[in-house]
């Protein structure tokens, strides 16, 4: 995932950003965000985390390996899309 999140860097910069984040350092994120597994991506917007379906259960969080670049562009990009109309909780990918 790091090699995919590397790779998009350069294509997303103009509405993404990445931050890798050592959840050693950080336990108040880590509860607040009940981020337990050794890999979870979440997308933010003006502060506030975006919620989204992608069909697994968990709509806030991203927790296996995308190893597809252009499908994880592809959910940047949705997730943004929601975002940028209002949709915090309703961003649905189909």
């Amino acid at each position: 995932m790091d090699e995919v999140l590397a790779s998009v860097a350069e294509t997303i910069k103009n509405f993404a950003v990445i931050y890798l984040v050592d959840i050693t350092e950080v336990p108040d994120f880590n509860t607040m965000f009940e981020l337990y597994d050794p890999l979870t991506v979440m997308f933010f917007f003006r502060n506030e985390y975006m919620m989204f379906d992608l069909g697994t259960g968990n709509n806030n969080k991203i927790n296996w390996v995308l190893n597809d670049k252009q499908e994880f562009i592809d959910i940047i990009e949705t997730v943004y899309r929601g975002a940028r109309r209002g949709e915090r909780r309703g961003v649905r990918r189909g």
